[in-house]
């Protein structure tokens, strides 16, 4: 395979960063990843109805943007309900937002296509001496507060989900694990896309010859994931919690699981040990790899053929919380 070639233009967008992680905690490195195409695509997002919410947690208040048909006063679930989804930006976990593609056009667009809703967390990021425990808590107090409400947006309990991008992923894993834990009830389904779920780079299990057309600025690199983590939990990676680092934990008992990975993303590796290992717990699992695809590509113009593959499968998997009711 080859890399997309309308992703192969990013790089003109991206110059002057160092390394991807440098770029997906920078602010205006994410602007500039997110501007690829947004001038010669035609694409204009969903409109569907929006309002911003506070969840309360440990932590202050935990803002979550909902998308979809909204509340009715006094409504509450009493079936057949649509099915929910409680969203993730990735980041690196000191980078992103609302506002960034990745959350914004994607929750658009699965309320678009599936009639369902998005509840997308601005969960606080691992910066000015924001660590673990810290985005872990605001997640899981989001997640608590979405089952509360799922009724009153007429969202089935039941058909409600909980996944994220990159480092969202992580955090949404991590939940999960916790949820799991404590004999809370678990999502319907996990949706993960590019997951960042280890201590530190897996070996690759495909040739490193698909990552060769990559610049070093959209690489991976060991050190690049260890200081990921480090930053995340203010410490050493050996120091690391098994919620902080979910990949390297025991999967049992986890929900049915959809992995959307990309070809050319030294993070692919984390995601394949990640459904290897679940596939071996004896969780259901559909894992797609997308041809051309790197790290991050949700984050560019859905005018894009490769971006709506991808928007695509997360819809697809969304609405299949329906079937297994």
């Amino acid at each position: 395979m080859s890399l997309d070639p309308e992703l192969a233009g990013v790089m003109e967008h991206v110059a002057g960063a160092k390394s991807f992680a440098d770029l997906l905690s920078d602010p205006s490195g994410l602007l500039r990843l997110e501007a690829f195409g947004s001038g010669r695509l035609a694409y204009s997002p969903p409109n569907v109805p929006v309002h911003n919410v506070k969840a309360p947690g440990p932590n202050g208040p935990v803002g979550v943007r909902v998308y979809g048909g909204g509340a009715k006063a006094g409504s509450v679930y009493s079936g057949p309900g649509v099915p929910g989804l409680v969203w993730l930006h990735g980041g690196g976990f000191a980078g992103g937002s609302l506002d960034m593609r990745e959350a914004d056009q994607l929750a658009r667009e699965l309320v678009h296509r599936t009639g369902g809703m998005v509840f997308s967390v601005d969960y606080r990021l691992a910066r000015k001496g924001v660590h673990f425990p810290v985005p872990h808590h605001d997640v899981l107090a989001a997640w608590l507060w979405a089952t509360d409400n799922a009724g009153h947006y007429g969202v089935d309990p039941a058909m409600l989900c909980l996944g994220g991008a990159s480092a969202g992923a992580n955090l949404a894993v991590g939940a999960a694990m916790y949820l799991n834990d404590i004999g809370e009830p678990l999502p319907a389904r996990m949706l993960l896309a590019y997951p960042f779920l280890h201590s530190g780079l897996p070996a690759l299990n495909f040739s490193d010859a698909a990552l060769h057309a990559l610049p070093r600025l959209l690489r991976f690199t060991a050190d690049d994931c260890r200081a990921m983590v480090e930053n995340y939990i203010g410490g050493p990676v050996g120091t690391a919690s098994s919620y902080a680092v979910p990949g390297d934990a025991d999967p049992r008992g986890m929900p049915p699981t959809s992995v959307l990975a990309a070809e050319y993303d030294d993070l692919r590796a984390s995601a394949e040990r990640y459904v290897l290992c679940l596939r071996e717990a004896g969780v259901p699992v559909n894992f797609h790899i997308e041809a051309g695809a790197t790290h991050g590509y949700l984050n560019h113009s859905a005018g894009m053929a490769v971006v709506q593959r991808g928007l695509s499968f997360l819809a697809e998997e969304l609405e299949s919380a329906k079937r297994f009711q």
